[in-house]
């Protein structure tokens, strides 16, 4: 027998007793019931495509109701919807097709607000709610907003779209004010009253660096009453150029200097852009040299100077200091064909773009050499990107083909095929150079061209994001057949 503790020294009370001594009795508890809900469906943002589409539209929208107001138009009356909405499209998607004279019928406050339509329209929608939101609301901007910006200007990295859309800005702000005021200068120095010089310098300013292609000199003349004036093309061929190179391309070049630290779109970019002015140039000048209705009704020191002019503006922003439509035709096809291809992404020009013409070309430089990739300036460019060029490509192919053969349905003959195909190219890469027929197309196909406008100034930036963010990676591939081609 174990010791005894005393009494004292046992509190508890637990000597001598055995486990299972002492039954304790658990009160059992109901069971209860709960009610599991379905979790609600999280509703998926819209897609950014769907922004910009709905975007651009809501502002041509506003453009067109504002235009038909009596205050936009010189009379005082009324404009035709129609009209109104030809005319807003044409500046949002920075076209510069016109039906009525922008010089004329239009009113001064029609031409501030065309010019606000341009602005925005060249600078991207996307960007320029963002600088709202830094300017006006001073809000953060979040990750939804960024991507938006990103696929408008084409940022690698979303840790840098505040940055970039700012310099954006600045670039922007910068070029043009340079370019109204040499444009004040020279239009002072043609007989026009300062005021009126500098609002044209403005005006024109803002058109030539969006590639709109408005113009305030009335009787659909374009730049004609300055053929002789270096001191008036020059500044507005470089500010085509500069709008149709875009920040990131110019922003590259000037930030390295140096060609071998150049990223490979600048070294695509920048060679092909000089190569495409330079045969628009040759062309022109080889095939109009000496008609009496273009180059050869003019000195000849002055026919150089127009044949670059020409080639600049045809290929993306739509002045003119000659009649287009009196043009050669094989002129006419080598101006459709730069109105095709367009500026680079990322500008403010249309087309399916000097980036997506690039990658072809050495995609099929490449294939002639035997390569396995496309490869250039020592890099190979991805096979996702020479696809989706080539989808942007042959769709901006057919969307031409079926906008020129719905003008030739719908125009009853009033204008030949050449013509008809110069317009739907004009329309769909936004370029706004015209053979005269513009102003003399059937309502149906001003809607038409209206569309076609709408389409191709949204249609290869919508493409590129939707077949992005379709990508995905799989962990197989499928047995490769041989298919017989050529």
């Amino acid at each position: 027998m174990p010791p005894r503790l005393p009494p004292h020294r046992d509190p508890a009370g637990i000597q001598g007793r055995r486990p299972g001594d002492r039954r304790v009795r658990v009160e059992l508890t109901k069971p209860r019931q709960y009610e599991v809900r379905p979790s609600r469906r999280v509703r998926r943002p819209p897609s950014p495509a769907i922004v910009l589409i709905v975007g651009f539209a809501i502002l041509i929208a506003i453009g067109a109701v504002v235009l038909a107001l009596p205050i936009s138009s010189a009379d005082g009356a009324w404009t035709d919807p129609l009209v109104a909405l030809f005319t807003a499209t044409s500046a949002v998607c920075v076209t510069g097709l016109i039906v009525v004279d922008t010089g004329t019928y239009w009113s001064g406050f029609g031409h501030v607000w065309i010019a606000i339509l341009m602005q925005i329209g060249g600078f991207g929608f996307m960007t320029g709610s963002t600088l709202l939101l830094f300017l006006l609301v001073g809000r953060r901007t979040g990750l939804r907003d960024r991507v938006l910006v990103q696929a408008t200007t084409d940022t690698p990295n979303l840790g840098q779209v505040t940055t970039l859309v700012r310099r954006v800005a600045a670039f922007t702000l910068v070029v043009e004010v340079a370019g109204a005021l040499v444009l004040t200068v020279a239009f002072a120095f043609r007989g026009l009253d300062p005021l009126r010089a500098a609002w044209w310098g403005v005006f024109h300013s803002i058109s030539g660096f969006n590639n709109a292609g408005f113009d305030l000199v009335g009787e659909y003349r374009s730049l004609a009453p300055y053929v002789d004036d270096p001191l008036v093309l020059a500044p507005m061929g470089f500010l085509i150029v500069v709008g149709g190179l875009g920040f990131a391309i110019i922003g590259d070049a000037v930030a390295k200097r140096r060609w071998s630290r150049w990223a490979l779109e600048t070294k695509l970019v920048l060679p092909t852009t000089l190569a495409l002015i330079a045969i628009g140039s040759l062309a022109i000048a080889w095939f109009d040299w000496d008609n009496p209705q273009t180059l050869g009704a003019l000195p000849v020191e002055q026919r150089p100077l127009n044949a670059l002019f020409e080639a600049i503006t045809l290929r993306t922003a739509g002045f003119s200091t000659l009649p287009t439509g009196s043009l050669a035709e094989p002129s006419l096809l080598v101006v459709m064909a730069l109105m095709f291809i367009g500026g680079a992404s990322g500008s403010t020009t249309g087309g399916i773009k000097v980036n997506t013409f690039a990658i072809l070309l050495v995609a099929t430089v490449s294939t002639a050499r035997g390569l396995p990739s496309a490869v250039a300036f020592g890099r190979r460019i991805a096979h996702a990107l020479v696809y989706r060029a080539l989808s942007i490509a042959l769709l901006g192919i057919g969307v031409v083909f079926l906008v020129g053969l719905g003008l030739q349905a719908l125009g009853a003959g009033g204008f030949t095929f050449v013509e008809g195909l110069f317009e739907a190219v004009s329309a769909v890469g936004t370029v706004g150079a015209s053979t005269g027929i513009t102003r003399e197309l059937s309502d149906p196909a001003r809607l038409l061209v209206t569309i076609a406008m709408f389409v191709g100034r949204l249609g290869p930036l919508t493409l590129v994001v939707a077949l992005t963010a379709r990508a995905r990676r799989v962990s197989y591939r499928p047995a490769a057949e041989t298919v017989r081609i050529g």
